[in-house]
């Protein structure tokens, strides 16, 4: 199932289970920890800590969740950052999540919310506490079947790497031209329109009265731009065979075709894709179901497909890419460098503020 990044208060979450930043003597602390417990019914959820005693770093135990929407709270001990030993410290921050992970699905906790463990005052730089969060969850997913959230209480806790995003930042200025705004989605407006789009199709005409239509190409090419990485390097050349092949087609049908075509296992595809697998089977059992952008985009990812194959198969849900939107341009960037973890690329989404692909 999926992992997905949030903006909120943990204590709020709807979900089997939420995750305390806790100490090693389960005692009420600050923070995270002391929102938990006023949230829970903090009397009763002390006499059960109390009860366990201990918990060593790097380990997590459960209790109930008392007046929390959550059935359990597992409490996951971090430890207190050592700039002395920062190898130590992340070993441990990493076990602390993997105990706590593994736990859920001894308990068979279908949802869990974590927040962003020891970054608080136990004082973990809270860029490495996130991209320590994100790389055990986003193992932790790929392999079980459980919702995860990582749980934001605002944007400060998220630190971007400004050195990361730099070709991201160039690409998007270059490409994102922001006074175009339209809905894609618009159900009267679901088709490709030159002016909008900044995308030009050309026809050749036949040389010859007697049309070879194998010879009659379709070509794509995006508006030059002079900046850094422009998107106009992306085009292609096909027949009116390819575009008109396949054209009944509907978006279920065409997903399954290239599962099948790359190779893929299903299971793979939508793990990879970040999405749930209620959601796969609708997809995969009606052939008319028509899912959100983001998701087709999801599937475009876990397959790795090319810019001509991801604009084809959004086609299919009555989508399209679009210079006006800046989450469409963050895509075309991570395709036209073939950059295809979909956890990566939601990182950089939840940057932009943008809608994040799955789940």
């Amino acid at each position: 199932m999926p992992f997905k990044i949030v903006l909120d208060d943990i204590t709020k979450m709807n979900t089997k289970a939420i995750v305390n930043s806790a100490n090693e003597y389960l005692i009420k602390g600050g923070g995270v920890c002391k929102a938990i417990f006023d949230a829970a019914d903090d009397i009763q959820l002390e006499i059960e800590c109390a009860s366990i005693g201990h918990c060593p770093i790097g380990h997590a135990v459960a209790t109930k969740g008392y007046q929390l929407k959550a059935k359990y709270i597992i409490h996951a001990c971090g430890p207190v950052y050592n700039k002395s030993n920062v190898d130590e410290s992340e070993k441990m921050l990493r076990s602390a999540y993997r105990n706590s992970l593994e736990l859920a699905d001894k308990l068979e906790i279908e949802s869990i919310a974590f927040p962003l463990i020891s970054s608080g005052i136990y004082g973990y730089p809270r860029k490495e506490a996130f991209r320590i969060a994100s790389d055990e969850i986003s193992s932790f997913v790929k392999t079980k079947e459980m919702m995860v959230y990582l749980v934001l209480y605002d944007k400060t806790d998220y630190v971007s790497d400004r050195m990361r995003f730099s070709k991201i930042d160039q690409f998007i200025k270059s490409n994102y031209d922001p006074q175009k705004e339209i809905d894609i989605r618009n159900e009267s407006n679901r088709k490709w329109i030159e002016k909008d789009f900044s995308v030009r199709y050309r026809i050749e005409p036949p040389k010859e009265r007697k049309r070879d239509i194998n010879k009659i190409k379709h070509e794509v090419k995006i508006e030059h731009n002079e900046e850094d990485v422009p998107i106009s390097d992306i085009r292609y050349a096909r027949s009116l065979d390819d575009i008109f092949k396949n054209m009944e087609e509907t978006f279920s049908l065409m997903l399954l075709r290239l599962i099948n075509e790359k190779g893929k296992d299903h299971t793979e595809v939508y793990k990879k894709a970040n999405i749930d697998r209620r959601l796969f089977s609708k997809i995969k059992n009606n052939k008319n179901y028509i899912p959100k952008k983001q998701t087709v985009i999801a599937f475009a990812i876990a397959l790795e497909l090319s810019i001509d194959e991801t604009k084809d198969l959004l086609l299919k849900a009555g989508y399209a890419l679009s210079m006006s939107s800046k989450f469409d341009v963050i895509i075309m960037y991570h395709i036209k460098n073939e950059i295809y973890d979909i956890f990566d690329i939601n990182e950089v989404l939840f940057s932009y503020d943008q809608l994040l692909l799955g789940a």
